[in-house]
């Protein structure tokens, strides 16, 4: 999403103009789900997909058709039958709303600014699909993690109680929902990055960091060899802190919301790292390594006095069981395990 608007102000501020396309709501099977996001530009090309298929070339035409015409922002509905299923000719039978928004005025692009603004910390769009008395379809209402209204495309400024009751705290990392009395508003939430340690720059911890920023973790590579732990061997990475580990973890203050894993080149590396780590707010604590290693950490662990209760926090080993053999193979189920501890938490 970032990168999406990140394209979006180049434009605006290339003098360009560009149309704003959104995923709102589904209903049924579809080949994408509420929250996918296109730029559509002027000359035809575009960033960002809605799924592809028939749908995303129709919701392309009415864009520029709208660019063209100087038109407001519609919502389009689309039923998945003969005409509009996949490409394969498989046919879903469910039903796609998408926004289509040409971004033209001060107010439109105003509403942008607040959505850049805001998403490193999370929100929520709002969007009417649904005219009700109070609501009229195509209104969009951009809410804060606090819940707070900082934009509307309404006239009226402040949240309509029908749109604020149905709101979930962005924290809880919901998935899109319609809500309201009649299902008349789509929510999108929009989730702040989640912050990943990585104690360990070697092969795996590399990979790791690949694949963990690709899918929205904000990464942080520790590591005591300046040779490993650089910006050209983690060119994803937010930072790379260099020096002795365990001096180093202890003077980062870590998030509650933190995700840490240790994958250390050795033994003693990886207890010095989980001793300072343990002893931190986190959310998620794991470590890679044998059955043999991680009983022998434990213990030590223990007669440091860090309590059972605090060691059966910690994930190890860590990363899902899929047989992995490989370095990418090692680094893709630990992510795998990152991501269901981040979008599934017990």
């Amino acid at each position: 999403m970032e990168a999406l608007l990140t394209k979006l102000f180049e434009t605006l501020h290339a003098g360009q103009p560009v149309v704003y396309t959104a995923l709102v709501a589904t209903r049924g099977s579809t080949p994408q789900k509420p929250g996918a996001r296109m730029l559509v530009f002027q000359d035809g090309s575009q960033f960002g997909t809605l799924g592809g298929g028939c749908v995303e070339a129709e919701v392309k035409r009415q864009a520029l058709t709208l660019l063209v015409e100087g038109g407001k922002s519609e919502l389009l509905t689309f039923d998945l039958d003969k005409d509009y299923g996949w490409d394969d000719g498989l046919i879903c039978g469910g039903r796609m709303t998408m926004l289509v928004d040409p971004i033209q005025t001060s107010s439109s692009r105003e509403f942008y600014e607040k959505l850049q603004e805001n998403v490193i910390n999370g929100c929520t769009e709002a969007t009417v699909i649904k005219a009700t008395r109070d609501l009229e379809p195509g209104t969009r209402y951009l809410l804060d993690a606090s819940g707070n209204c900082v934009a509307t495309t309404a006239t009226e400024p402040n949240c309509p109680a029908a749109v604020a009751q149905d709101l979930k705290d962005v924290a809880t990392r919901p998935r899109p929902y319609v809500g309201g009395a009649g299902g008349d508003v789509s929510y999108v939430p929009l989730l702040a990055r989640v912050p990943l340690y990585i104690v360990g720059a070697g092969h795996v911890g590399q990979k790791v960091a690949e694949y963990a920023a690709s899918v929205d973790f904000d990464v942080t590579v520790v590591d005591d060899r300046d040779v490993y732990c650089s910006p050209e061997r983690f060119p994803t990475a937010k930072q790379c802190l260099v020096g002795p580990i365990q001096e180093t973890l202890e003077g980062i203050a870590i998030e509650p919301s933190a995700f840490c894993i240790v994958v250390t080149r050795g033994h003693q590396h990886d207890e010095e790292a989980l001793h300072v780590l343990i002893q931190k707010p986190y959310t998620y604590l794991g470590m890679i390594g044998s059955k043999r290693k991680i009983k022998l950490i434990f213990e030590d662990l223990k007669r440091l006095g860090i309590p059972e209760e605090k060691l059966a926090t910690v994930r190890a080993p860590i990363g899902l069981e899929i047989g992995s053999q490989t370095v990418s193979e090692i680094a893709i189920s630990i992510v795998a395990e990152l991501i269901a501890a981040r979008n599934l938490p017990q």
